[in-house]
């Protein structure tokens, strides 16, 4: 059974910046590799919402309108971890952020890390 366990929330102020990253356990770092990882978020009061997504081979990319030239999102698959840089921080990026392992019809679930920016 895949395990993901995000890591590197807090609490940061305004312009500031944190990263988040995505371990995987209970599968080996080839099977890792093969699946495509996503960050998302979700707000109080608001519906979970895509941030950045990943391919397997990390030949795609894609990002939320409203992080996009602020985050990035990466992958090591020999140390089956995925990555969110997150810079230029602001109160409306406040949530608490999963990540996903996607593989076919299969997705996994970590259980989030929060994230506050508040000055």
């Amino acid at each position: 059974q895949v395990q993901l366990v995000e890591s590197g929330g807090g609490l940061v102020q305004p312009g500031g910046s944190l990263r988040l990253s995505c371990a995987a356990s209970g599968v080996g770092f080839s099977t890792f590799s093969s699946y495509a990882m996503s960050w998302y978020r979700q707000a109080p009061g608001k519906e979970r919402e895509l941030v950045a997504a990943i391919t397997s081979a990390g030949g795609r990319i894609n990002y939320a309108a409203s992080v996009k030239g602020r985050f990035t999102i990466s992958r090591e698959n020999t140390k089956k971890t995925a990555y969110l840089q997150m810079n230029s921080l602001q109160p409306e990026d406040t949530a608490r952020y999963y990540c996903k392992a996607q593989w076919g019809m299969v997705d996994y679930w970590g259980q989030g890390t929060q994230v506050t920016v508040s000055s």
